[in-house]
């Protein structure tokens, strides 16, 4: 396979390129580099390459012309490669499509970057190796060389290595232990020790399992499960309900605004009892508050609850009472708040909801909190929760659908999109 590195620094790459099973596949071949510089093609005296942003700003930007003419001159480019911040994050699955290319070209961006134009002139893919900033490409061209190179036919030497690693198959790779067997008090498992194939080839799915589930529960929505794994995946999960058990929701009817703008109360519905009680048992929550201070409103959930808690629903359906317990019927936030620092010991963040403007809270944010503090998760009804009700709180979750014209869902509905972004099983 070829690789053709466009670069300002080609001798950035020189030892990178000497070493370990790289060095060895360009000795024989497996894999050939070239490292063409764009000053090479620069045509003023000074070898320029890049020149000031049009529009103002800091920084320098390659400009078009040396970078144009380098990738010209290439007789055979193959996919073109540009590592910048923008692009596709580089998985396993983009290493093994350009595994399968005879040539590709990686661009390495400097200064500020390339000039957007040079998208319009070649077909370039636009690669990034993480969310962080680097000086330059080359970096992350490296990325890309040796998880591309790793993927070829004779690289590792052992086709059985490349198939057992990270990411192949969706899944982080198992812990692995060599020699000696005990080194200041820290033993190898005694599974790895017992030469039993089948159980130690268990042992290694389940520690795939849990690296992933503890690491990056991300990729468990797209890895290829064994049967089994479901099973086994639910039982490592109990060792991550403590954020669940610390999330809370409370279901505001007083005081919320009218359409008029107005604060008031409204009624209950007993559909919005039902359904959001039945996500948080899915997702294992610490309760679920009805507040409202209306008195027929509290005997009319009571009864409700009362029918599936204790009366003819307890028997007719068991699994509905079980989410049904969750529920407390409560006069407002601030006993709903009363009830959470009782239960754990430490008073809630209260967190708004809303289905307007952008939200000071991603959802990424709003679980990381429940790591150390119960959270009670505010919902409102009517036409969103009034300003006295925000004003207790530390912050309001982004909107479900933040960035769209139309936003107008039940609050039940919203409850669960919210609840499976905060904490569901591949987040």
């Amino acid at each position: 396979m070829r690789f053709n590195i466009v670069t300002l620094f080609p001798e950035f790459f020189a030892s990178a390129l000497q070493c370990g099973l790289l060095g060895k596949a360009l000795e024989q071949e497996t894999v050939t580099v070239r490292l063409i510089n764009p000053r090479d093609f620069a045509v003023d005296r000074h070898r320029s390459v890049d020149d000031r942003p049009y529009g103002g700003g800091p920084g320098m930007v390659m400009t078009l012309p040396p970078l144009a003419a380098t990738l010209r001159s290439l007789e055979a480019p193959g996919r073109m490669v540009l590592l910048c911040p923008k692009g596709r994050p580089l998985d396993h699955d983009l290493a093994a499509s350009l595994a399968q290319e005879p040539d590709v070209t990686l661009i390495c961006g400097r200064y500020e970057g390339v000039d957007h134009r040079l998208d319009s002139l070649f077909p370039l893919e636009k690669v990034s190796v993480g969310g962080v900033v680097l000086n330059g490409g080359e970096t992350p061209a490296l990325h890309v060389l040796e998880a591309v190179s790793r993927l070829l036919p004779g690289f590792m030497g052992h086709e059985e290595s490349s198939a057992d690693e990270s990411f192949v198959g969706g899944l982080l790779e198992y812990p692995h232990f060599s020699r000696p067997e005990v080194f200041e008090d820290l033993r190898v498992p005694e599974i790895l020790l017992s030469g039993d194939h089948a159980k130690v080839a268990a042992w290694r799915r389940e520690e795939s399992l849990r690296a992933t589930l503890e690491s990056r529960p991300d990729l468990l929505s797209r890895a290829t499960l064994e049967s089994g794994d479901v099973r086994t995946l639910k039982e490592l999960a109990k060792g991550r309900r403590r954020a669940a058990r610390n999330c809370f929701l409370a279901l505001v009817h007083a005081p919320v605004l009218n359409k008029f703008g107005q604060s008031g109360a409204v009624s209950l519905t007993n559909l919005d009892i039902h359904d959001i009680a039945r996500c948080s048992r899915t997702y294992g929550l610490g309760g679920y508050f009805i507040c409202t201070p209306l008195r027929d409103q509290q005997q009319l959930a009571e009864r409700l609850l009362g029918h599936w808690l204790s009366g003819p629903g307890a028997t007719a359906n068991p699994d509905r009472g079980e989410a049904l317990s969750l529920v407390r019927v409560v006069d407002g936030l601030e006993q709903a708040a009363d009830a959470v620092a009782e239960r754990c010991g430490k008073r809630p963040m209260l967190v708004a909801t809303s289905a307007r403007g952008a939200g000071s809270l991603t959802y990424p944010q709003a679980r990381d909190l429940l790591e150390d503090q119960p959270v009670l998760l505010v919902l409102g009804t009517g036409y969103g929760l009034a300003p006295e009700v925000l004003e207790h709180c530390v912050g309001t979750l982004r909107p479900v659908r933040c960035f769209s014209d139309y936003n107008h869902l039940s609050v039940r509905a919203a409850a669960a999109i919210m609840l499976d972004r905060i904490l569901g099983d591949d987040g």
